[in-house]
């Protein structure tokens, strides 16, 4: 299993791009929330509202999650950390890879 986790810049944008993710079976599920972040950028501190979001997969789609961020992303350099999970409940990772795996309707 790995989480994917991006900022976007509005509950919007958060939303659109999980939505998109989900639907296309890329992702299980994701959790988005408000955060309050700090940041270098073009040589300045910024601080700003956010929203951010968890996505949940398996290392097979993994990749497929970073293109699909990269085209749909609304940030020029958008953070996408992949973190790889160390333990998780055996009925939950089946039901996520049966979630992702499964034929699109």
């Amino acid at each position: 299993m790995v989480l994917i986790y991006t900022t976007f810049p509005t509950k919007e944008d958060c939303l659109r791009v999980c939505k998109k993710l989900l639907e296309e079976r890329k992702i299980a599920c994701f959790n988005a929330f408000q955060i309050q972040s700090g940041y270098w950028w073009q040589d300045k501190i910024v601080e700003d509202q956010e929203w951010a979001a968890i996505l949940k997969t398996d290392k097979f789609k993994e990749d497929e999650v970073f293109e699909a961020l990269k085209k749909l992303h609304p940030y020029t350099t958008p953070a996408i950390i992949s973190i790889e999970v160390k333990k998780v409940d055996r009925q939950y990772f089946s039901w996520l890879v049966s979630t992702i795996s499964s034929q699109q309707t």
